[in-house]
């Protein structure tokens, strides 16, 4: 199995997790929790796939996405107390769902012909951030893409960065690059708490 298969399982799981999560703290039973889980691990993918009109969305065409989505949903529930104690560890994870789906994103529009750079980056924005966005709108919130921390910036940076290796190395370089540059932006921004600036309803205009 490949590196980029194998944390584009870890990312499955850790997307899982935040949605399994995020539903406990809103008090949802059984199957609210198993459907965030499902949903903020392969609807951003799944949007993508319906944009590009696939046949049929990877989610759907491999199960295996979905059986690993509830059973991270499920292992949530049996050990939230214990989960919630390394609220760190998850955003690693987080952090390496990010980069994992915004290569692969990337690697999908050019395997797809579409070769164009702002198709590129927003398929891969989709493929990183689309769940966790839906997730968030079914939880009655703001998505957290648009308030809180460097997250879908780190996915553009990322996808342009995929562009530029694609054109120059190939696509193999290309998607390890996308990857590690995501990876390391959402991490540094995290260790450092850098968030992009607000703009406040009170600011006045010049």
């Amino acid at each position: 199995m490949e590196f980029i298969s194998i944390v584009d399982i870890i990312g499955t799981i850790a997307f899982a997790m935040s949605g399994a999560l995020r539903a406990i703290e809103k008090e949802m039973d059984y199957y609210g929790i198993a459907v965030f889980g499902i949903t903020t691990a392969v609807a951003g993918g799944t949007i993508r796939d319906i944009l590009i009109n696939k046949d049929l969305p990877v989610s759907l065409a491999n199960p295996i996405y979905l059986i690993i989505s509830i059973l991270a949903a499920f292992f949530v529930i049996l050990f939230y107390k214990k989960i919630i104690r390394f609220n760190q560890i998850l955003n690693i994870f987080d952090a390496v769902g990010l980069a994992a789906f915004t290569a692969i994103g990337s690697e999908v529009a050019v395997n797809n012909g579409y070769t164009q750079p702002f198709i590129i980056i927003v398929l891969a924005v989709m493929t990183g951030t689309g769940g966790g966005t839906l997730r968030d709108l079914f939880a009655n919130e703001i998505p957290y893409v648009f308030h809180k921390e460097v997250y879908a910036v780190a996915a553009v940076i990322g996808s342009i960065f995929f562009i530029i290796t694609y054109r120059t190395v190939g696509n193999k370089a290309a998607l390890y690059t996308a990857f590690a540059v995501t990876f390391l932006i959402r991490l540094f921004c995290m260790k450092k708490d850098i968030h992009l600036k607000r703009v406040s309803k009170n600011a006045k205009l010049k």
